[in-house]
Formats: C-alpha cells, structure tokens, sequence
C-alpha cells in the first residue's frame, strides 16, 4: 500500500487523518488524539498532506514538515466545495484530500516562526487599540453625566480625539460638582487607559523595528496610503505565490468587499452562483481590507490640499469620497500585490 496523498482535519483534541493510494482509493481513516499526531506521521513514509489553513495550521505544518513530509496549506474556502453531505471530521478529511489534488487549488504559504511572531504583535496592537476606543468612549460617557465634556479634537487637529482625554480628566479633576466617589471610578479608568496606551507604544516600537529591518514592508509603505503598520501586515499576511500562475491579489483583494456603508455594498463585487442575480461576496482578509480603506481615505483626505493623482481627482470629480475610497483601495490591492510578485519599487503617479 502507497499512500500518495492525506488529508488531515485538525481541531483541538481530535485530528482525523483520510488517505488515498495512486488508485484514488481510500486506504487510510483514522482518528488520533491530538498528542499521537506527530508519532504517526514520523512513522508514515514522506507524502503530501493537506491541511485547512486555520487556526495552528502553520504550526503542524512546520512539525510536518520536519518530519520529511510535503504540507501544503489551502484556504477553508477553496475546501468547501468538496465537503459532502452529513459534514463531520470525517468527511472534511476526505475533501481537503480531494481539494489538494485538483490541478487549479491555490496554496497558503507556510509562515516561519518569525513571521508568527509579528503577526503576533498585529493582533495584540488591534486589541490594544479597541481596548483604547472602549476606554475613551466610557470616560467621555460617565463625564457627561456630571455635564464635564471635552472636544473631540482641537480645531487646528484632526487627529488629536484620544490626547484631549487629558484636558477631560482634568476638567473632571477640578469640577467641585462631580462627586468625589465618581472621580475615583473615573479615575480607575484613566489608569487603565494610561497603561493600555504604554503597551500601544512598545508594541508600536517593535513593530517599527520589524519593519525597518524587512525589505518587502519597507518597500510596500511607500505606497501613499499604506505606510509602516500596513507594510507589515501585506509583508506577512499576503506573501504571493508564483506556483500555477497566481497572477491576482486573491488573498487581499475585493477591497470594495469591505462591509458596511453604502458605498462599499454599491462596489461589491458580485459572485454569480446560477444563472439568476449576482449576489454579492466578501472573500478578502477583513483586516487588510480595512486597512486598505482607511488608508484609501487618508489619501483622499489629502487629496482636497490638490496633492493627488490626475486618476484620484477625476474619480472624486464623478464619485462620491466613500465611493472612490473604495476604488482607490482596490487600486492599492493590485499595486501592492504587483510589488510583492514583481520586486519592483513604487512608481509615484505625475501630480495633477
């Protein structure tokens, strides 16, 4: 019996294994504990295993790796097709063994431990930065209770809503009409703030120290619109493979697939089912996607001071901003996935 190919379902406790020989026969089901994985595979000659790029995938897709096998990462999405009916561990085994034998499959790029890492930092800095916007939101809420408020933004910022926190506290501070049991809790508050903002900052610093040092988020965040953090996101989650012609940015494009606004659910882009109406589809990493709008927006905030291209002053002159926010970032999708496949540096557009 040779086993060419596995399939393999994982999950926290439970992995089943569904293998085929060169005959597309069955020959191996078997379900293993989640400590008895890598005793099998070190046993089983070298094949190829597929597995749904979800959570841990990239780490048992370095175990097996280690071990001589051939892993081969493939998105939940392109695996559903294959999943018969009655889905259970079993079954979903069965179909990422069929879904990596198609000759059209695309493959998720194993990521090293390093790579890990700083995705690592992306994540922790997005929750830093929600906790932050709860934290803000709670203040300015229980302020205005006791009639305390403080501007969102000074009038010659615009960026400047979480520093004027400060000038709340204060106000807060001094008030005589604010209860002293009111300060304290608010205070509690402010302290929390005060730390989450200091563990923003060192994440922020390592963040930068990765990027100064990563040639490919160096040269992406001189894109307008994309900048350091953004380089290092499209660096490390949108690595491009060159196998079997993958000539579009499939893993972050459909910026306009962002969801929400309508604007955005205008630009969608529709995927056809049946021969009845488009539906719309939004396929793309929600993170990335984000990003690419908001740093679509920021360029078409600079874009009123006259410094655009003549493309991005056209569009504005048809389209409403959310709107041609959203074709700006799908313009950004195709120009940074062109970088990253070509090697090429950014070629900044004639100024309108």
């Amino acid at each position: 019996m040779t086993i060419i190919r596995v399939g393999l379902d994982t999950s926290k406790h439970v992995f089943q294994i569904h293998g085929v020989d060169e005959n597309e026969q069955a020959v191996l089901r078997r379900q293993l504990r989640r400590g008895a994985v890598e005793k099998f595979f070190a046993e089983l000659p070298s094949t190829r295993i597929g597995i749904q790029a979800c959570g841990a995938a990239h780490h048992w897709a370095r175990r097996l790796r280690g071990l001589g096998h051939e892993v081969l990462l493939m998105p939940p999405q392109s695996i559903k097709a294959y999943v018969k009916r009655g889905k259970n561990d079993a079954i979903d085994a069965a179909a990422i063994c069929e879904a990596m034998s198609r000759p059209t499959m695309r493959f998720v790029p194993v990521k090293t431990v390093e790579q890990q890492a700083a995705l690592t930092m992306l994540g922790v800095r997005d929750m830093l930065v929600k906790q932050r916007t709860m934290l803000i939101n709670a203040i300015r809420g229980h302020a205005a209770e006791f009639g305390v408020t403080a501007a969102k933004s000074l009038p010659s910022r615009k960026r400047g809503g979480p520093k004027q926190i400060t000038e709340l506290r204060g106000r807060l501070a001094s008030d005589q009409g604010v209860p002293a049991l009111a300060r304290e809790i608010l205070g509690l508050l402010a302290s929390q703030l005060e730390a989450v903002n200091g563990k923003l900052k060192a994440i922020e610093a390592r963040l930068m120290a990765w990027h100064r040092h990563d040639q490919t988020s160096q040269c992406l965040a001189t894109i307008p619109g994309v900048g350091p953090i953004g380089g290092v996101s499209f660096a490390l989650k949108s690595l491009p493979s060159r196998k079997r012609g993958c000539r579009t940015p499939k893993p972050f494009a459909r910026a306009g697939t962002l969801r929400g606004g309508s604007a955005s659910r205008r630009a969608r882009t529709p995927r056809q089912a049946d021969t009845g109406p488009a539906r719309s589809a939004a396929r793309a990493d929600e993170d990335l996607r984000r990003r690419l709008v908001l740093g679509a927006t920021a360029v078409i905030q600079q874009a009123k001071r006259g410094r655009a291209s003549p493309w991005l002053l056209g569009l504005l002159a048809r389209k409403p901003k959310k709107l041609a926010a959203v074709a700006l970032a799908n313009k950004m999708a195709r120009i940074v996935w062109a970088m990253m496949v070509s090697g090429e540096t950014y070629r900044r557009p004639a100024q309108a």
